[in-house]
């Protein structure tokens, strides 16, 4: 059933968000082509301009040239393409990442050095400066990767100060974009990013597409080989209905920036409503953070019961990452932020985008007040709201 057609309140857009008409117009227009973007013929031709419009727009996007820019199935294989081509081209290079990175980096990166992150949720640049000056790795460049904006507590990194830092060493930097495209500004050339990954269905486009980014001249291989498409920097055929509303998806969220930003009021007013009628805990909430996303807990409650409790009450919400084939456990993300398990097993996300309302902010405030009376939560009584 479509979001269009579905009553349930939707509040799991770091998930995936709803797919944009424009993109699926954008969509159907590509399929209606019906041929190989590698084919000479007329048809082909037509499929390469398609798509390299596509690449265009994206490209574009986070201020890079379109030749730069390498389209894949989505952001695991993105991460897993500059991470691994990276090193590929360059053994040598040592990587370096948070704690709080997504599976699709960390899994990529076992033998990194990790840092913790702050209590809040943000780099420790002071570390990762120290770490530099006393390098333990003589010969080996340092490879940083570390994401634009966490997906679990939507607290944005300080990319460019920590690029401006590994750069000063002589270092590479990656950044994770995911999360972070089409909710606040990216680029490439303000990150000075020798590397960037991005993904479709984050933004309002389809699943099942990606891109990455490979600054001129910086360490890269190709892992995925076969017939050259993509430069040769990624061979197969290219999904060229999925990158064509990629770019419509994106294009119309990058007009919607102000729009989306404004709902940190509504995300705002969320939380204060539930840390009034009880102790409630907002992860990152004294550090930047975008505008859709609340990760908030309360002792006593489980993760998964709330979110069947909210489920059967007609509010979709998550417990930390939708990557971990639906399973509900304790967050790492947490975890590198020194949050207690007794506090983290109860952490649940609210996300909020392009087709949320006001109204339903309100509708997962009352959905979460409910299901933590019928659970027993102790509420504060003095407040309207238990009566």
């Amino acid at each position: 059933m479509s979001l269009a057609k579905n009553s349930a309140v939707y509040c799991d857009y770091n998930a995936t968000a709803p797919l944009r008409p424009s993109a699926k117009e954008a969509m159907l227009s590509a399929m209606e082509i019906g041929a190989n973007p590698s084919s000479v013929h007329s048809l082909g031709r037509s499929a390469r301009a398609c798509l390299e419009n596509a690449r265009e727009v994206v490209a574009s996007s986070v201020g890079a040239c379109r030749e730069d820019v390498t389209f894949t199935s989505g952001g695991t294989e993105a991460n897993a393409a500059v991470l691994n081509g990276a090193r590929l081209h360059d053994p040598l290079l040592m990587p370096i990442v948070c704690g709080f990175e997504h599976d699709a980096v960390l899994a990529q990166l076992p033998e990194a050095i990790k840092l913790d992150a702050t209590p809040d949720g943000v780099i420790d640049l002071e570390a990762l400066n120290d770490l530099l000056e006393n390098w333990p790795h003589e010969g080996r460049l340092p490879l940083l990767s570390l994401m634009l904006a966490n997906n679990e507590t939507g607290v944005v990194q300080p990319v460019e100060a920590a690029a401006d830092i590994i750069h000063s060493f002589g270092g590479l930097v990656h950044c994770d974009a995911v999360q972070g495209l089409g909710k606040i500004p990216v680029s490439v050339i303000d990150g000075d990013l020798d590397y960037l990954t991005l993904s479709g269905h984050k933004v309002g486009g389809p699943a099942g597409i990606g891109a990455f980014f490979v600054k001129a001249g910086a360490p890269f291989r190709a892992t995925l080989l076969g017939g050259g498409q993509e430069m040769g920097h990624r061979s197969g055929t290219q999904n060229l209905a999925g990158a064509a509303g990629f770019a419509a998806a994106i294009g119309e969220a990058l007009g919607q920036i102000e729009e989306y930003q404004s709902q940190a009021k509504y995300r705002d007013g969320l939380e204060e409503r539930l840390k009034t009628v009880a102790n409630v805990t907002v992860f990152g909430e004294k550090v930047r953070r975008l505008a859709n996303t609340s990760c908030l807990s309360v002792e006593g409650l489980r993760a998964e019961t709330q979110v069947m409790a909210m489920d059967l009450a007609g509010v979709a919400v998550s417990s930390g990452s939708a990557c971990s084939s639906g399973k509900v456990k304790q967050s790492h993300v947490l975890a590198s932020m020194g949050v207690a398990e007794t506090l983290s097993q109860g952490a649940i996300r609210f996300s909020f985008g392009w087709a949320s309302k006001e109204e339903d902010y309100t509708k997962a405030g009352d959905a979460w007040i409910e299901a933590a009376k019928r659970k027993g939560v102790k509420m504060n009584t003095s407040d309207k709201e238990t009566a």
